[in-house]
């Protein structure tokens, strides 16, 4: 018996137990009671009916099925949404904060146009297995990696170098960085990064990045 059968009979146990328990309260004659009876059978079963047509048809699911299986944004679907421009001030860089409240930055890698999160909590810039295949770095799979502790636990990343990143006025050459399928689309500049500036910081929901 499948779902939808144990479903039924279920309806139908229901149907027999109400309607006998309303038939025996009233007391009526059989004859009265046994068309009584069919009249309520007649009624469950419409509604039985009706149900499962609501189910094939998804009246009923259709909104919980939406919620648990809405795609998370990617590229097939637009591409990363748009971030503040980053304004050059003299040799500084301002960027605005984001909508979702970190500070992400265009740069250049190896002069292929890549996106970073600015994370002063990272001791070290990573890069995402996508980003640096498409900067062309170097770097060996089967090589031992280096093992490094994330929100999400443990994992084993590969090491690899930047010849040259250019964020706006800001140019630095020779940058060690990690690689790990576990970034996901994610590319972070850390301190590694952020200590080769005269300065950094926070003024008015701007990171200010001074060479």
């Amino acid at each position: 018996m499948d779902g939808d059968q144990a479903m039924s009979s279920l309806w139908y146990v229901l149907a027999l137990v109400l309607v006998g328990s309303a038939l025996l309260a009233r007391r009526a004659p059989m004859g009265g009671l046994m068309r009584m009876a069919m009249l309520w059978i007649v009624i469950f079963a419409t509604l039985l009916g009706l149900f499962k047509a609501g189910e094939k048809f998804g009246l009923f699911s259709s909104r919980l099925e939406g919620e648990g299986d809405r795609p998370a944004a990617s590229a097939s679907d637009g591409g990363p949404p748009p971030i503040p421009a980053a304004l050059a001030e003299g040799q500084a860089l301002r960027i605005p904060v984001a909508p979702d409240g970190h500070y992400w930055v265009e740069a250049m890698v190896n002069g292929t146009p890549t996106r970073f999160l600015i994370d002063s909590g990272a001791s070290v810039t990573a890069l995402s297995m996508a980003s640096a295949r498409g900067s062309g770095l170097n770097f060996d799979l089967n090589a031992p990696g280096v093992g490094m502790m994330t929100a999400n636990g443990k994992i084993d990343a590969k090491r690899s170098t930047i010849a040259t990143l250019v964020i706006g006025p800001i140019r630095t050459s020779d940058l060690d960085i990690v690689i790990s399928p576990a970034f996901g689309d994610v590319n972070v500049i850390g301190m590694n990064m952020l200590s080769r500036l005269k300065s950094w910081g926070v003024q008015d929901k701007e990171m200010v990045l001074t060479p």
